[in-house]
């Protein structure tokens, strides 16, 4: 089974995958094929992090992808993936991408 991993630590939320996956897929206004969620900015009060804010942004794959299908199979990279401006996404089968989970950051893998 083939998925996309992304390392949320490092996802700026610049937007380059929603746009290279709406022209690959043809989207109209309001529709997506992948959708960056926000959350934050909260401020951390007490604790190690006590002072420090956090807003972070996680990519997350709708109905209509379909994991860039063509682009694969002609041995390219799905849209998201090669126009990731922090390159942290990647794709290939879930059993290699969970061997890039390092314990050390975030990370989301989404599969279809």
């Amino acid at each position: 089974m083939k998925g996309i991993l992304i390392n949320t630590e490092y996802c700026t939320g610049c937007h380059s995958c929603e746009v290279a996956c709406k022209k690959e897929l043809g989207l109209g206004e309001g529709e997506f094929g992948i959708k960056l969620t926000e959350t934050g900015p909260w401020k951390y009060e007490t604790g190690q992090a006590a002072g420090a804010w956090e807003w972070t942004w996680t990519p997350v794959i709708t109905k209509a992808c379909n994991l860039c299908e063509e682009r694969v199979a002609k041995g390219k990279m799905p849209m998201c993936v090669q126009h990731c401006q922090a390159w942290c996404m990647y794709h290939g089968e879930v059993e290699d991408l969970v061997k890039k989970m390092d314990g050390e950051t975030r990370w989301v893998l989404l599969t279809k």
